[in-house]
């Protein structure tokens, strides 16, 4: 019996797409993912470079800023000067920056007296909690009411929704944690404070889970800072893009062939509305590293953001570079990741 059209095609294609045909995509993915870490590599040398020149233009001698209320005299100083390695000329200082740079080794802290790698190190714990737990919550519920408010574009809860992101978007970081602060921290008119306003753990904060519920409590208002702001973001990301979606012939067939809609909306709308939203959520993990320094220095969250706070005031150029540096670096990492996993994960990236 002769076969049909229908039933030889699928052996046409089986027989077109072998082995071999693999290869070339791969190579594809690699030669792009090669392109992409030499992009980053040249981003991360002139961060490097740029780290050094900037930071020499924030006004300030480290050596008065940390003596002023010790009388000095000015041999003192100079031996202070030649310590520190600011009495060598601007270039000298740069090539030794360069070459402890490529050791990893970002210096000693003026302010600390210790490596500028010890105080990241411990650091950087509370700041991934901190970041962590909000860039978590942010992402999920963004997502979730993007996705609700693009399926029912133009109700009540679209309206509603849009107009609450827009303004938190909009809101500065800083005031909306100083606005927190006040009403719910240090409490205002009737409404008393709830939760702590400094710090990340109380002075005497028990052991075990009583640590763990301390450490949550102080963690609430920081936390819903973030949240605020960020998931903002993915809510109109997610929102725009799936209206973008809905539009296609897919979904309209999908939709002619009888499938309900919440089929429609979670096997064939969302898993392609998604693909914008990766490049935002890898751009953010890269933050997660830094933190957020308005937040921390709010809240005084003992992590990155505020050690970069207090190493402007002084200014520890050491703890400033090391802290930029660790920061940069951290998001050219998850923003080239970014574009690799687009272009693995979206077929129109890779037949460009």
């Amino acid at each position: 019996m002769m076969a049909t059209p229908l039933e030889t095609e699928p052996a046409a294609v089986q027989t077109a797409a072998g082995p071999g045909e693999d290869r070339p995509a791969y190579r594809g993915t690699l030669r792009y993912a090669l392109t992409k870490l030499g992009g980053a590599l040249l981003s991360i040398g002139m961060v490097i470079v740029a780290t050094f020149f900037l930071f020499r233009l924030i006004p300030g001698d480290p050596v008065i800023a940390y003596t002023r209320d010790v009388p000095l005299s000015p041999d003192q100083i100079e031996l202070l000067r030649r310590q520190m390695g600011l009495d060598k000329p601007l270039m000298q200082q740069f090539a030794d920056f360069v070459l402890r740079t490529l050791q990893f080794d970002l210096g000693t802290s003026y302010e600390y007296k210790r490596p500028v790698t010890d105080l990241i190190g411990e650091r950087v714990g509370p700041t991934l909690l901190l970041a962590g737990v909000g860039l978590f919550i942010a992402v999920s519920l963004g997502l979730w009411q993007g996705t609700r408010a693009a399926w029912n574009h133009g109700g009540r809860l679209d309206r509603f929704s849009t107009g609450v992101s827009l303004v938190l978007w909009s809101v500065p970081t800083f005031w909306l944690g100083l606005l927190l602060l006040m009403v719910l921290g240090a409490g205002i008119g009737p409404i008393p404070g709830l939760f702590p306003t400094r710090g990340m753990e109380s002075v005497d904060a028990p052991d075990g889970f009583g640590y763990v519920l301390d450490v949550a409590h102080h963690m609430v208002l920081p936390c819903l800072t973030l949240v605020a702001v960020v998931y903002a973001q993915y809510l109109l990301v997610m929102r725009s893009s799936l209206l973008d979606e809905i539009g296609q012939d897919y979904v309209t067939t999908a939709r002619a062939k009888g499938l309900r809609d919440d089929m429609v909306r979670r096997r064939h709308a969302i898993p392609n509305a998604l693909l914008p939203t990766v490049t935002l959520v890898f751009i953010h993990i890269g933050f997660v590293v830094g933190g957020a320094v308005s937040v921390e220095t709010v809240y005084s969250w003992p992590g990155l953001g505020l050690l970069f706070y207090e190493a402007i005031k002084g200014p520890d150029f050491a703890v400033m570079q090391g802290t930029f540096m660790v920061v940069c670096v951290a998001v050219i990492i998850m923003n080239t990741l970014a574009d690799v996993a687009y272009h693995v994960l979206d077929p129109r990236v890779r037949s460009a």
